[in-house]
């Protein structure tokens, strides 16, 4: 239904993307790195206008930081404590916009299998991934009990979701039941699921199978991330690509279709976000993207 439905504002207040994309009953808005104060105050004066809610995939503004990911699992005690901090200062600033959910990628740093080939991941700087034979499943973790309670905390204070969403995974996520256990004792934090990036590291990790793992935690998910792209032996191509029905798997894009069954199996009521470039379709294309989306989850 269209009420689970969302589209995403990147880098600013785009008003010709909003009139495109959003359709009337749509649920909201999520917003990252807003270039200006005015965006922000674009975004609050749509959504008091036509009635929808909106979410936060963190941070709300841009420029406060080197990195748009807060490093919140980082061994270094510095780059850690810098990420609460940044945090903090976001949570603090957001208080007069009122997001009804706060979006965080986790794990971060990326824990990165040693046996895979990860060439094809796009990371800002080392900074960003940590080798598994370098970080311990032990601290990993201890440092996210931490980062639970204390999510869970703010979550109260500031009356918001801590959202995670899932980057790059190893084996102490998909391989054992430490984060649903996690899940289970602190139900105020629920996932997001990327459909463009479980399918690159479907087709790029020979120990990973992403049904598996939409199966697995899609039942703690808020929000699904929906785009796809397209992956071939010499690279990505089409990164954010809308979902259609005429891209076809064996032609090196995401099984869709596939994704989203088990996704209408394991949670209903999950939002949609469809973090796609719809510029590159047309108004006909969009439309049937919407379309075969509400039919999927729906009919």
């Amino acid at each position: 239904m269209l009420k689970q439905f969302m589209i995403g504002q990147y880098g600013g207040f785009d008003d010709k993307k909003f009139k495109r994309d959003f359709k009337l009953g749509f649920h909201g808005i999520e917003a990252c790195l807003m270039g200006h104060e005015e965006d922000v105050e674009c975004l609050q004066d749509a959504a008091n206008r036509e009635g929808f809610h909106f979410g936060v995939h963190f941070p709300l503004r841009s420029g406060y930081a080197k990195l748009r990911d807060a490093l919140f699992l980082s061994p270094n005690d510095t780059e850690r404590e810098q990420a609460y901090r940044y945090i903090q200062q976001e949570l603090d600033y957001m208080t007069s916009v009122n997001p009804d959910y706060v979006l965080f990628h986790y794990p971060k740093p990326v824990i990165l299998d040693d046996r895979v080939d990860w060439s094809l991941w796009r990371f800002t700087d080392e900074t960003e991934y940590v080798y598994e034979s370098k970080y311990s499943f032990a601290e990993f973790s201890e440092k996210s009990e931490l980062l639970f309670a204390w999510l869970s905390d703010k979550s109260e204070e500031y009356r918001f979701t801590p959202v995670l969403e899932f980057d790059g995974l190893n084996k102490y996520i998909y391989e054992t039941d430490f984060l649903e256990c996690l899940l289970d004792r602190y139900p105020r934090i629920r996932l997001c699921l990327d459909t463009a990036r479980l399918h690159l590291q479907d087709e790029t990790d020979p120990h990973f199978d992403a049904k598996l793992v939409i199966h697995k935690f899609t039942k703690y998910a808020h929000i699904i991330h929906l785009s796809n792209a397209q992956v071939a032996a010499d690279g990505i191509q089409n990164r954010h690509y809308p979902v259609l029905p005429e891209l076809r798997p064996e032609e090196g894009w995401a099984p869709i279709a596939e994704y989203l069954r088990i996704v209408r199996q394991e949670n209903r009521n999950v939002k949609i976000l469809f973090e796609h470039r719809s510029d590159r379709i047309s108004d006909e294309q969009l439309e049937r993207c919407y379309a075969w989306v509400d039919e999927l989850l729906n009919s």
